[in-house]
């Protein structure tokens, strides 16, 4: 595989059978955004989170025709995930996001080359890089916030041309509709592929293993409660796992207090069993890159195996132990604890030079995230399954319209572990104009989104 700092130069082996009228091109572009309080204040990474801002992304375009479809995506900015600072306030990340959407919207609108739309988001990555660096903010835009920034235009883009074509997007990565194969975008391991060979295209798997999110600040029992909410809604860990049936949670850890992080394990591990004992438990544990070394998780994982065997055993992944800069990190080589359990690269997956680093270094696992581009999720799906790594779907407090596109990217990748979906805990009241026509994503009661309506043009969410 060849090793790219983007996905792809579209160079690849060309599509005899693509009908010219099948192309697109971007007419116009609308965005706004929405902001949203948090009904309690969710912890990972070291900091509390207690509201989010929605980049709500409307596109319309054409084929050569001149036959038109709109599309629409949503997406959490996500600032405190996708831009940390130790120097820069909430604030100062979230509008340096909202100056480069405003930049993005535009030239979105400005590209007028007709195209796939992972053809366009490969075409325009370089130029939305080039967009960021114009964002006066120090340290500068990482590439991880200009990927999750720009997410929603390139879904929009994913979901009009579904629509215009009378299919879901999964029903349009075939050869009939893509100009290149995958070899344009991933190399030449894969000449000759088109992504439908990697996606569920008839129809999306029937459900999906929902992971319930345990912050860092969340309390285990009601002995823990400072107070209470009362808003109708779970508040301790065995009232969730009863109101929701769950059987797999996700455990975020703090990274730099042992003792706290295997303590915090076991008792979840002991609470879970003592509330539904008869259940197979899996669990993913997360330390969102704040593990200072490797030999920490290898110890976390030593005691935890001590302190409850039935619990190490339950561990099914671990999220991204160490810090996303992979070519700094060299020393925190993965294998030893991947001989364990699979290791999943997250908040460093930002192409697929990243990915070839990550394997390079031992990380045996993909986290595929809506919120990084509908474009990108494919081609890293398609990666991860050609290397045979294990898969998960991770969350961004994903509510409404983006939580239907990550439910959808679990539904349609075969092997997918299971979604974190953690909106339902945090944002339930952005979900609520959802409930009623997509009832099995937002009404959860067996501890699974069901996902087989997800089947609508485009994107599915918005008609």
């Amino acid at each position: 595989m060849t090793r790219r700092t983007a996905l792809g130069a579209m160079t690849g082996m060309a599509s005899a059978a693509v009908p010219k009228a099948a192309s697109i091109r971007v007419d116009e572009v609308q965005f706004s955004f929405e902001d949203i309080q948090y009904r309690a204040p969710y912890k990972f990474g070291g900091v509390a989170v207690d509201r989010a801002t929605l980049l709500n992304v409307t596109c319309r375009v054409s084929n050569r025709a001149g036959k038109p479809a709109k599309g629409f995506a949503s997406m959490p900015l996500g600032n405190v995930w996708a831009f940390p600072s130790r120097t820069l306030p909430y604030d100062r990340t979230l509008d340096a996001m909202k100056q480069l959407a405003a930049l993005l919207g535009p030239l979105t609108a400005s590209y007028k080359e007709y195209g796939h739309p992972i053809d366009i988001n490969t075409a325009l990555e370089p130029e939305y890089l080039k967009a960021a660096a114009q964002v006066k903010v120090d340290p500068a835009v990482p590439k991880l916030c200009m990927l999750v920034t720009a997410s929603p235009f390139d879904a929009a883009i994913h979901d009009a041309f579904g629509k215009l074509h009378g299919r879901s997007c999964y029903q349009t990565y075939g050869p009939d509709l893509m100009e290149r194969d995958l070899s344009a975008y991933l190399g030449k391991d894969f000449k000759g592929e088109f992504l439908n060979r990697y996606l569920l295209t008839q129809k999306p798997r029937p459900s999906v293993n929902l992971y319930h999110s345990v912050g860092g600040s969340d309390s285990l029992l009601a002995a823990d409660l400072k107070s209470r909410i009362n808003d109708g809604l779970p508040e301790t860990l065995p009232d969730w796992i009863k109101f929701n049936g769950l059987h797999h949670i996700k455990i975020k850890l703090q990274g730099d207090d042992l003792n706290w992080d295997i303590e915090r394990t076991v008792g979840i591990d002991r609470i879970a069993q003592e509330t539904r004992p008869e259940i197979p438990w899996r669990y993913c544990v997360d330390f969102n890159e704040r593990c200072p070394n490797v030999a920490y998780l290898l110890e976390y994982l030593r005691k935890v195996k001590e302190k409850t065997p039935r619990g190490f055993e339950r561990i099914e992944y671990i999220e991204q132990p160490t810090q996303r800069d992979l070519k700094k990190d060299r020393a925190n080589v993965m294998h030893e604890a991947a001989k364990l359990r699979p290791v999943v690269i997250d908040e460093s997956l930002t192409d697929l030079e990243a990915l070839l680093d990550a394997r390079a270094i031992g990380y045996t696992g993909v986290a595929l995230k809506a919120c990084k581009g509908q474009s990108q999720a494919m081609l890293i799906a398609a990666a991860g399954q050609k290397y045979k790594m294990f898969l998960c779907v991770q969350d961004l407090s994903c509510p409404g319209a983006s939580l239907i596109h990550s439910a959808s990217i679990a539904a349609r990748v075969p092997g997918v572990s299971g979604i974190e979906a953690n909106s339902r805990q945090y944002l339930p009241a952005a979900n609520e104009p959802w409930g009623g026509r997509f009832p099995g994503i937002f009404q959860i009661k067996d501890g699974l989104l069901h996902t087989a309506s997800l089947t609508g043009p485009g994107l599915g969410a918005v008609a």
